[in-house]
């Protein structure tokens, strides 16, 4: 079972503007083929099928944590998006719509995703960033773990580079910020499955690693990830379960040659996290239907009859 908490895996800044065309751009992030809805339905699928748990169980924690931190990343990334699309964060709903016949979104037909405002009301949707839909031919579970973990680690380094090359078309700081920490997190991964497969097969698969050779320390976005040790942590998203990927991920190894020096620890629990941003409401879009004070008044009768 999962335990949702209401928070972001990082903190987020808010964005500049508001710009649905860098919105658009993160989108590969979710909903393209190495985006974190694959990542999230390969190891989440892998780990309900996994054979034979028991003999083989710190490769299938391995897999099981992971699923837990990438369901977190699909968060992560669509409130980027959201966030870009809605623009700066506002204290409040707005309480004048305007004259909606004079085409308060003209400009939104233009954009490149006019789809993410005409039906999803500016949020984000499992979509790449040329509006196709992300489908289960992305999802690779055989029953094999030699195969799933091979799988799993050109997922890892596919993602990677697409994250980098993402990054490299944003100046807001909110896409940044998302592109930032997932490259660290994805390099976390590709090595943790580099390692697994070294251990289940004596193949130096870490050898390969960087793959590709992105220079993590070069990123300003990555910098504040790299000093508090990130690359070297894995969480296992559970108070008390999982801990026997330790195994793999832990056990003496260290971090890669060019990331900042220290052995890799397994982390029981979660990332501290951060808030949330609030998406305000608009009323041109008839959303909400209520006015502010009957809302409170709502939430409040709502509230009281949980207690």
């Amino acid at each position: 079972m999962f335990l949702r908490v209401d928070k972001l895996q990082v903190e987020l800044p808010a964005p500049l503007r508001q710009d649905p065309n860098a919105a658009a751009a993160l989108q590969e992030l979710l909903g393209g083929k190495y985006g974190e809805m694959s990542t999230l339905g390969n190891y989440m699928f892998q780990s309900f099928n996994f054979r034979s748990k028991s003999k083989l169980r710190p490769f299938y924690s391995l897999v099981a944590a992971i699923t837990a931190e990438e369901l977190g990343h699909v968060e992560l990334v669509s409130n980027g998006v959201a966030m870009l699309n809605n623009g700066p964060d506002n204290d409040g709903d707005e309480e004048d719509g305007g004259d909606i016949s004079g085409a308060p979104f003209e400009d939104m037909k233009d954009i490149r995703l006019a789809a993410a405002f005409l039906s999803g009301g500016g949020g984000a949707m499992p979509v790449n960033s040329n509006g196709q839909s992300w489908n289960n031919d992305f999802i690779t579970t055989t029953g094999n773990v030699v195969l799933d973990l091979l799988h799993n680690f050109h997922l890892e380094c596919g993602a990677r580079l697409h994250k980098l090359r993402v990054y490299e078309t944003l100046t807001d700081p909110t896409g940044r910020e998302v592109c930032g920490y997932l490259l660290v997190r994805g390099s976390v991964h590709a090595h943790a499955y580099a390692l697994a497969l070294k251990k289940i097969t004596g193949v130096e698969i870490e050898k390969m690693l960087p793959t590709p050779n992105i220079p993590l320390g070069n990123i300003p976005e990555c910098q504040k990830y790299l000093d508090e040790g990130s690359h070297r942590r894995l969480y296992t998203f559970s108070p008390d379960d999982y801990k026997e990927m330790a195994g793999i991920w832990g056990n003496g190894e260290v971090a890669l040659p060019d990331d900042p020096p220290g052995e890799l620890t397994v982390v029981d629990g979660m990332p501290d996290g951060g808030k949330i941003h609030q998406l305000t409401g608009v009323p041109s879009a008839f959303t909400p239907d209520y006015a502010p004070e009957e809302m409170f008044e709502i939430a409040t009768k709502l509230y009281k009859a949980s207690r």
